[in-house]
C-alpha cells in the first residue's frame, strides 16, 4: 500500500506540476485557446469525435486572434500571410510526427505525404514527379471518360426515376473508379454495380476517426488508440475490408509483373502502374524503388485521393445548386461554349476545353476554398533557431500549423464575404494573390501529388453533367451533411436530376 501511495502521490505531483507549467512557463502559455488544449492533447481528439474541429477553430480565431494555443505543443494559425514562410518553397520548417501515423506499415520509404524526413521526400518524390504532371495524366483522358460514362449513366438513371438520389455517393464512387482505371486499367466496379466495392467507403468512415486520432497522440499510444476502434460497431470487418484495399495493391503488382515477365517486358497496359514500372525499370537498383514502392504509390491514392477529390467535387456542385443564380450563370457560359463549338455538344467533354471556361473555373476554384477536402491542420516543426512569425518569435521545435478551411476563410485576401460562395471572386484582379493563399492541395514541396488527377476528374465530369442534367436541391432549406474527421467529408447531398431538353 505504501508503494502504491508514493506512486500515485508521485503522479499527482507531476500532473500539477505539468500543468503549472504548461499554463504559466510554456513558450505557448501566452497564447490563448481552451484550457483543456494547454494542457492535454486530447482536446483536439474531442474536437475530432465531434466531427466540426474546423468551426471550432474558427471561432477561437474570430474571438481571441490569428494565433490560438489547440495544444501544449501547438498553435494554429489563421492569417494566410505566414504560409510562404511554413509551407513554401525553401521552407525550414518540417513535417511532425503527425504524418507517419498515415504509412503503411509495409512501407520501406514512407509514401511523400507521410515522409517527415526533407531530404528524403526530395529525393523520393524526385523520382516520381514525372508520371503526375498534368501532360502525362492527360494520356489517360480516354480511360477517365470510361468511369464518367458510367457516371453520366447512374445521373440518367436518377433523372429517370424522379426521386432525389445522394450525388455526394455517386461521385464517391466516381472517384474511386478513376483510381481504378488509372492504377489498374479498369474501375473498380463502384458506379458498375451501384454498391461499395468490398466495403472500402464504409471500412474508411468507420476507421478514419482512429486513424486520424492516432496521429495526435505521442508514438507510444499509437497502437493503443488503433486498438480501440474495436468497441466501434463494424470495426472488425472495417479493418478486414482494408486489408482487401492492401490485398488490390499486391495483386496489381504481381500480376502486372507476371505479365511483363510472360512479355519479354513489352508494355501491354498503358496506364499509370506502367509509369511506375518504367521507374523502377530505371531507378529501381540505384534508387531502390521497387515493387514496395509502387504499391505504396496505389495505396496512397487510394486512401487519401479518392475521398478527397470526392469532397472536392462534391462541394462546387452542392454550392452551385444552393446559389441557383450562379447555377444559372454557369449553364449559361456552357450553353454558349456549345454553340460556339467550343465545348462537345453530345458526348465527352474535353480537359482542354473546360479549363478555357473562365466562369467554370471561377465556380471550381470557389468551390475548393470554401470547402477545404482537409479539415485539420498541417503540423509543422519550427525550425531549430526559431522563427518569427505575426511579429511574435517562435522557439525551435514547436509546433505550428494552418487548417486549410480557416485560412481559406480569411477577409483580408478573400474579401468580406469570404464565408459566402461567390466564384466572381476569381475573376477579379485579386485571383492571383488569393491563388498563393490556397491551402486545399497543400503548398511547396509537399503539394499534394495527386492534384492534377483530382483536377482531371473535376474539370471533365462536370461540364458534361451541367450540359446535359438540371440539378436541383430535393431540399434547399437543408444544409448537407458535413463531417471533418481529417477527411472534410460531405454526405447526404440529396438531388433531384432532370434531363435538360435540347
Amino acid at each position: 500500500m505504501a508503494v502504491i501511495s508514493i506512486l500515485l502521490g508521485g503522479l499527482v505531483s507531476y500532473m500539477i506540476g505539468w500543468i503549472i507549467y504548461a499554463r504559466w512557463f510554456h513558450p505557448y502559455s501566452k497564447y490563448p485557446g481552451p484550457f483543456l488544449a494547454s494542457i492535454t492533447r486530447l482536446w483536439i481528439i474531442k474536437e475530432l469525435w465531434s466531427g466540426k474541429a474546423e468551426v471550432t477553430q474558427r471561432e477561437w480565431h474570430t474571438k481571441y486572434g490569428p494565433i490560438i494555443r489547440i495544444a501544449p505543443d501547438e498553435v494554429s494559425i489563421s492569417d494566410p500571410s505566414v504560409i510562404k514562410t511554413i509551407y513554401g518553397a525553401g521552407t525550414t520548417f518540417t513535417k511532425t510526427e503527425f504524418y507517419k501515423a498515415f504509412s503503411a506499415p509495409w512501407a520501406r520509404y514512407p509514401e511523400h505525404f507521410c515522409n517527415v524526413d526533407p531530404k528524403s521526400h526530395g529525393e523520393r518524390r524526385k523520382l516520381v514527379n514525372h508520371v503526375y504532371t498534368m501532360s502525362n495524366i492527360g494520356r489517360y483522358e480516354p480511360d477517365v471518360e470510361q468511369c464518367i460514362e458510367l457516371l453520366a449513366q447512374r445521373v440518367k438513371d436518377a433523372s429517370e426515376s424522379g426521386q432525389p438520389t445522394d450525388m455526394a455517393l455517386w461521385l464517391r464512387y466516381y472517384a474511386f473508379d478513376v483510381i481504378g482505371i488509372l492504377f489498374f486499367s479498369r474501375p473498380f466496379g463502384f458506379l458498375e454495380f451501384k454498391k461499395d466495392h468490398k466495403g472500402w467507403i464504409k471500412a474508411t468512415d468507420v476507421l478514419i476517426f482512429f486513424l486520424a486520432a492516432s496521429a495526435f497522440v505521442p508514438l507510444w499510444m499509437r497502437n493503443l488508440v488503433l486498438l480501440s476502434s474495436i468497441v466501434v460497431p463494424g470495426a472488425i470487418a472495417s479493418v478486414k475490408a482494408m486489408d482487401t484495399m492492401t490485398e488490390a495493391t499486391v495483386d496489381a503488382v504481381k500480376e502486372r509483373q507476371e505479365a511483363l515477365d510472360k512479355s519479354g517486358g513489352v508494355v501491354e497496359k498503358d496506364d499509370m502502374l506502367a509509369s511506375f514500372f518504367k521507374v523502377m525499370e530505371e531507378h529501381g537498383n540505384l534508387d531502390n524503388f521497387g515493387p514496395l514502392e509502387i504499391r505504396g504509390e496505389i495505396y496512397t491514392a487510394l486512401v487519401a485521393g479518392s475521398d478527397t477529390t470526392a469532397s472536392a467535387i462534391t462541394s462546387v456542385l452542392y454550392h452551385l445548386m444552393k446559389y441557383p443564380r450562379t447555377y444559372r450563370k454557369l449553364r449559361d457560359e456552357i450553353d454558349a461554349a456549345v454553340a460556339e463549338g467550343r465545348v462537345s455538344s453530345s458526348g465527352r467533354v474535353r480537359y482542354a476545353n473546360a479549363v478555357k471556361l473562365p466562369y467554370f473555373d471561377a465556380c471550381c476554384k470557389e468551390g475548393m476554398r470554401i470547402h477545404a477536402s482537409i479539415g485539420l491542420s498541417f503540423p509543422r516543426y519550427t525550425p531549430r533557431d526559431g522563427a518569427e512569425l505575426l511579429g511574435q518569435f517562435f522557439p525551435g521545435g514547436l509546433r505550428v500549423g494552418c487548417n486549410p478551411q480557416v485560412v481559406q476563410r480569411d477577409k483580408g485576401v478573400f474579401g468580406e464575404d469570404a464565408d459566402e460562395f461567390v466564384p466572381e471572386r476569381w475573376l477579379g484582379p485579386d485571383a492571383a494573390n488569393m491563388e498563393r493563399h490556397m491551402l486545399n492541395f497543400g503548398g511547396g514541396p509537399h503539394m499534394c501529388l495527386g492534384k492534377n488527377i483530382s483536377m482531371l476528374e473535376i474539370y471533365k465530369a462536370l461540364p458534361e453533367l451541367i450540359r446535359d442534367y438540371d440539378f436541383e436541391l430535393a431540399d434547399p432549406s437543408k444544409e448537407w451533411s458535413i463531417t471533418n474527421l481529417w477527411f472534410h467529408q460531405p454526405k447526404k447531398v440529396h438531388t433531384v436530376v432532370t434531363k435538360r431538353k435540347k
